[in-house]
């Protein structure tokens, strides 16, 4: 056990937050010892008072003579049984009670929030910080008295002052009194119960009109059940009156009459008369009498989720989504202003990253990857992110030292344009190889933090760790023509050879003792530590290395979201961690269970939110943090600086959050809108987008998330991207989600929310309702749309030819003009290859579908113009006098080009399966001419069959 403190005691000491685990510590040694000691000594007094009070002589009796043997048995240890008993529930009481510290802080430095509840007309810090104080003391004062009236039920009964079976009087005087004052205290502490339920009304949740997690008074709470708290109040104290006047008059006559009038009253006036005002009079007029009720909660969710300022306004027309002569150059022209479309899906290139940039096979990318912005000359460009961290699971050979001292760390980041692809299908990657190069310019690129890098490591020692392999790079990717391989420097160190590295920062704790060795190797259950020859001067053994964890841990209170993303900023890699304060005490306002509000498609066991709490009703982002790769650095910021649940929590741990000033303007640039709290909030505009309690009421403006299309029985989820909405000057960089109408795959409305950190309109919510009586399609209808034009679906199964699959990537939605542009990335996962390669674009407008090999010509042939800078087809010249005509070429038929197609398609397996990317990039190109000339020879056979039949002949 004091290895355990200790070691806690250095990890906090090592990241420079002791004040947090000090504070923390002492806090629940301070509840531990003052609730443990106040129920030993209410224990303790009871028995002791229950045994001073036997009467002198136990009644003859057989029952008396049998608890004679129990008397007689104690009788040498009385004092130690006393004692004994008394700790035991003590320290029982006392360690539950140290798991409330957060309740005690928050109570000691709640701060007001200056919003007061519309029943009571108290400010919400009373309902978020002081009733669940209330509510635990109340909770401990009756495991007091119960646990007491037991302890000197069972004393008076053992010492005679109770008998069971004897006849005449079953209680002595003393015990009867004695008994009568504890439930007298018990019956008081009901009526303060009672109380304090009035309170608890605005914070109940219950099931109204399909609306889950409402929360508040509704008509019958105002109007019954608070005047019946009211009632039974005071009832319960006259009732522990009657019981504290036994101690005069020792008859229980009155006190059991009270305490059976209170509960008849407890039964009609706190059940039976709210059923009554619930069935005949807001049953007929339901609407009437809960709309001011609704209302309140209404406002009351909107405030405390954020969402209180969403801008709401009309988008499209009956007739939208037509391409015209008229619009369609402008349409096309103002793709590229108003969005920058991603092609590189995240959440599928992973494996791409893997193959072309993994370089070792103890290397590993996360499964999803993250999407960021970087200046360029052009402005920033959206990012797909990765870090090469390492993974102990693929060593090439798994022992002692191989894991724990030589394979310490990641390297580099590897980054790729977001909007762009190469001819083969493969990412643009602006930052790669090991060591990194490309445009991120110089910064530290040894991972030691991680989100993959789970295990302890130490480092630092005598021990050289691995950094890298010289020479080694990513896969061969095609080359342009014009680049030469540069001539290596010459302090370079030759290609194969093992680059050493000793770790130089100050991350982890120092092994500089046999002491603290010996704690760690009890702590981390390794005996090696204590004796192991690779430890010694300067060893530093690193453990939680997780972004996530390491905030929690150093935060407590905080809860964390669940995608830490990374980013060079500075010279450093850094991880930015999201953070929310959260109640459950918001009166009125509803109810979120955050593990299921922030799960969507892409939801794992890495990506779970780190909640404090699970159920909610009350969330801001109120603090960004970052952990430092290199040496585990935790910085925190404040992000609203005046969130009263952030500024209790500050007066507690003071000094451990940093003035948002003190963001770097680079941090800053990498800082944006966090994902889970969006998906929160969009969970809950599903019901909460209407401002009119009738509408609320009526249920019929209800909206849902959609489905993802290619991952049914899942939540679409949110995407980043940098943007116009309507109405906007330029593109920011915004976070993106669509919603269906209730029960219906058609779409209801587009929600963006600017996420740039250093935009003044940061955090600016807009939603696009679409006209109800129009039938735009949505997500799953699109993508069934697509699946089903038979040109396409034939396009695809070509591409499905062999062991080839097909993988769907990120179906972005973009207002474009009246209507929505919808782009979807089609990967391709070729026999004998691991990782996908995008292959083809998905995209719709309006009616007019589109399957082409590249963005650029699927919103060509979206919206009908050619290429820009294309000539027109010159009319052949006739042949010269003398020259035989050519011969025009055999006419091919349909099986003629599948046959082609086909053919094609299997070279360019082959090829793929090769590595032979010119042969790949060949095939490629034959199959692109024969699905061509496939659907010219298509269009002729139809507009043949579409012709009037001609005049018959004679």
């Amino acid at each position: 056990m004091f290895a355990g403190f200790w070691t806690d005691w250095l990890w906090f000491d090592s990241v420079g937050y002791t004040s947090v685990y000090r504070t923390q510590l002492l806090t629940r040694i301070l509840l531990f010892a003052i609730f443990g000691v106040l129920m030993t000594l209410a224990v303790g007094f009871n028995i002791w008072l229950a045994h001073r009070m036997r009467p002198p002589l136990s009644a003859m009796s057989m029952e008396q003579q049998n608890l004679d043997r129990y008397r007689m048995a104690i009788a040498p240890y009385k004092r130690w049984v006393l004692l004994g008993v008394s700790l035991l529930i003590g320290l029982i009481a006392g360690a539950s009670a140290s798991g409330q510290w957060r309740t005690w802080l928050q109570w000691v430095n709640g701060t007001s929030f200056g919003i007061r509840d519309p029943q009571f007309n108290r400010d919400v810090s009373f309902f978020a910080f002081d009733y669940p104080f209330y509510r635990f003391l109340l909770g401990f004062g009756f495991a007091v008295i119960v646990l007491s009236l037991i302890a000197a039920a069972l004393t008076h009964y053992l010492y005679g002052g109770v008998r069971l079976s004897t006849p005449g009087s079953r209680l002595t005087a003393a015990a009867t009194g004695h008994l009568s004052v504890l439930l007298g205290l018990f019956v008081a502490l009901k009526a303060v119960a009672y109380w304090l339920d009035r309170y608890g009304l605005a914070l109940k949740s219950s099931d109204f009109r399909d609306a889950e997690g409402w929360t508040g008074l509704r008509y019958v709470d105002a109007n019954a059940y608070l005047p019946a708290k009211t009632i039974l109040t005071i009832i319960a104290a006259i009732c522990a009156a009657l019981f504290f006047a036994t101690l005069w008059r020792r008859l229980w006559q009155l006190p059991v009459i009270g305490l059976g009038l209170m509960v008849l009253s407890a039964v009609l006036i706190g059940g039976v008369y709210p059923a009554i005002v619930q069935q005949f009079q807001v049953k007929p007029n339901e609407q009437a009498k809960e709309t001011p009720y609704i209302q309140k909660h209404l406002d009351a969710t909107k405030q405390a989720y954020g969402i209180a300022d969403v801008q709401q306004e009309p988008f499209g027309r009956e007739q939208a989504g037509q391409v015209t002569d008229e619009n369609r150059e402008q349409l096309r022209d103002s793709v590229s202003t108003t969005a920058s479309i991603r092609l590189v899906d995240p959440n599928v290139i992973s494996p791409a990253f893997q193959q072309l940039q993994q370089i070792r096979g103890y290397y590993a990318f996360a499964n999803t990857l993250d999407v960021d912005r970087y200046p360029t000359a052009d402005g920033d460009q959206d990012t797909v992110i990765g870090v090469r961290e390492i993974n102990t699971a693929r060593l090439p050979d798994r022992n002692w030292i191989n894991e724990r001292f030589r394979y310490t760390h990641g390297f580099g980041v590897v980054a790729a344009e977001g909007d762009d692809i190469q001819d083969n299908g493969t990412p643009v990657f602006i930052e790669k190889e090991l060591p990194p190069e490309g445009q991120l310019g110089e910064y530290e690129p040894r991972i030691y933090f991680g989100e993959a890098t789970t295990s302890w490591s130490i480092v630092g020692g005598p021990q050289l760790e691995l950094d890298y392999i010289a020479g080694d790079t990513g896969a061969d990717e095609e080359a342009t023509g014009d680049e030469q391989e540069e001539a290596p420097a010459e302090d370079e160190p030759e290609p194969g050879r093992e680059v050493d590295y000793r770790y130089e920062g100050d991350g982890g704790v120092g092994l500089n003792n046999y002491l603290r060795r010996a704690a760690y190797a009890l702590t981390m259950g390794e005996p090696q530590i204590l004796y192991s020859g690779a430890i010694g001067e300067g060893s530093r053994i690193m453990y939680k290395r997780t972004p996530k964890e390491r905030v929690g841990e150093v935060a407590p209170w905080l809860t964390i979201d669940g995608d830490p993303y990374p980013a060079v900023v500075d010279g450093r890699v850094l991880w930015i961690v999201d953070a929310y304060t959260t109640t459950n005490g918001f009166p009125y306002s509803s109810r979120t269970v955050l593990d299921q509000a922030t799960e969507t498609a892409l939801t794992d066991a890495e990506r779970q939110v780190l909640a404090q709490q699970n159920q909610i009703n009350y969330i801001r982002n109120s603090v960004k943090a970052t952990v430092d790769a290199y040496s585990g650095d935790v910085q925190l910021y404040a992000w609203e600086e005046d969130e009263p649940v952030l500024q209790t929590w500050m007066k507690a741990f003071p000094d451990t959050v940093q003035p948002r000033s003190e963001i770097s303007e680079e941090l800053m640039g990498h800082l944006r809108y966090p994902q889970d709290l969006f998906n929160v909030q969009r969970e809950l505009l599903q019901r909460y987008h209407v401002d009119s309690s009738s509408l609320f009421y009526a249920g019929g403006e209800r909206w849902q998330v959609p489905d993802d299309p290619t991952r049914p029985g899942n939540p679409v989820p949110a995407y980043y991207l940098s943007m116009r909405m309507p109405g906007q000057e330029q593109r920011e960089f915004s976070l993106t989600t669509t919603f269906n109408p209730r029960d219906r795959d058609t779409l209801a409305a587009y929600m963006a929310v600017v996420a740039d950190a250093g935009s003044d309109d940061y955090g600016t919510m807009r939603i696009l309702t679409l006209p109800n009586n129009t039938t735009t399609p949505g997500p799953k209808q699109v993508q069934s749309r697509w699946n089903a034009e038979p040109e396409i679906a034939e396009r695809i199964n070509l591409l499905r030819r062999g062991d080839s699959e097909i993988e769907y990537g990120n179906l972005l939605t973009v207002p474009l003009g009246d209507d929505l542009l919808y782009v979807e990335p089609v990967y391709v996962r070729g026999a004998g290859a691991n990782y996908p390669r995008m292959q083809r674009v998905l995209a719709s407008y309006g009616e007019e579908l589109a399957f082409e090999p590249t963005l650029d010509q699927a919103l060509n042939v979206l919206f009908g113009v050619t290429e820009s800078g294309e000539e027109p087809e010159e009319p052949e010249e006739p042949p010269a006098e003398g020259e035989e005509p050519e011969e025009p070429p055999a006419e091919e038929t349909l099986a003629d080009l599948i046959g082609q197609a086909l053919q094609a398609q299997e070279d360019a397996d082959t090829a793929l399966a090769e590595g032979d990317w010119a042969a790949y990039g060949e095939a490629q190109e034959r199959l692109r001419q024969a699905m061509e000339r496939i659907a010219e020879l298509e269009g002729v056979n139809r507009e043949e069959e579409d012709e009037p039949a001609g005049e018959p002949t004679e």
